[in-house]
């Protein structure tokens, strides 16, 4: 494909406002100094899909955290730009590119790329030359957060990766009405979904999240968070390498090391 086309496929575009609030949390939170320390504060929003409803609001709650943050929403539909271009203002901006990082941000490095739900419309054998396309635009100690969630964004999943390669899997839920957490399962991104299956690593983790959420339901009476927090301690006792605290369990949200559910090939590569 020529450098100036932009490289990827036109996927549905069906959005929700609010679809993106547990991914954006998590930008505001534990990837927040990013963007404090950066010398650029570029955000690409890639693939926003037929409506940009998510990049504004990524873009207003980012500013919460940056008040000069430029906020790019890229697309490969030139009408799906021109329909968003009328919401462009200080900041936000919109333009048409892929995963080569083109158009508007050619040239710059974004200290934090959001993808959601792009990588699911494509073929699990495309994902590694997708991120290996956007890693290599990233600025220094920049991050591609390749997420997948439900309509309303009830369940959500992400792979976050650094310029070096994918560093963690993280697993957001709503835990008000939540029966399992392995309900996430099939909203894993791409490069896992395919893998929840015995003797797949993910596979694993996600049993151990339903054995250990079982395990604690007597918590339920106290409230589903307490609930999560117990199976969470659990599986870091169980020796899961989890990377984040309670601070971030009570919301329903955990993290494990990307070595810890990588899919077997990519981890024999690795």
């Amino acid at each position: 494909m020529r450098a100036h086309r932009p490289v990827g496929v036109i996927t549905r575009g069906t959005t929700n406002t609010n679809r993106l609030r547990r991914i954006d949390r998590w930008l505001c939170g534990p990837a927040a100094g990013l963007l404090r320390r950066a010398d650029d504060p570029l955000v690409v929003d890639l693939g926003y899909g037929a409506s940009p409803v998510t990049t504004l609001e990524l873009f207003e709650r980012l500013r919460r955290v940056r008040p000069d943050v430029d906020v790019v929403g890229l697309e490969i539909d030139p009408d799906r730009v021109a329909t968003a271009a009328p919401l462009s203002r200080p900041g936000l901006s919109f333009g048409l590119g892929g995963f080569e990082l083109g158009g508007p941000v050619a040239g710059r490095r974004p200290v934090l790329v959001r993808a959601a739900n792009v990588l699911r419309q494509y073929d699990e054998g495309d994902v590694d030359g997708a991120w290996s396309a956007v890693r290599e635009r990233l600025a220094a100690g920049g991050l591609l957060v390749d997420a997948t969630c439900d309509e309303i964004g009830r369940r959500t999943a992400w792979v976050t990766l650094s310029a070096d390669g994918p560093v963690a899997l993280s697993v957001s839920l709503r835990l008000a009405g939540l029966e399992t957490p392995g309900d996430v399962a099939e909203r894993l991104p791409k490069a896992l979904i395919h893998r929840n299956v015995p003797g797949e690593r993910v596979h694993e983790f996600l049993k151990g999240m339903d054995d250990a959420w079982a395990r604690h339901a007597p918590y339920a009476s106290f409230g589903a968070r307490q609930q999560f927090m117990a199976m969470c301690r659990s599986l870091k006792a169980d020796d899961w390498p989890l990377l984040d605290d309670p601070r971030r369990w009570r919301l329903g949200e955990v993290t494990v090391a990307w070595d810890a559910v990588a899919p077997q090939p990519l981890r024999q590569r690795m």
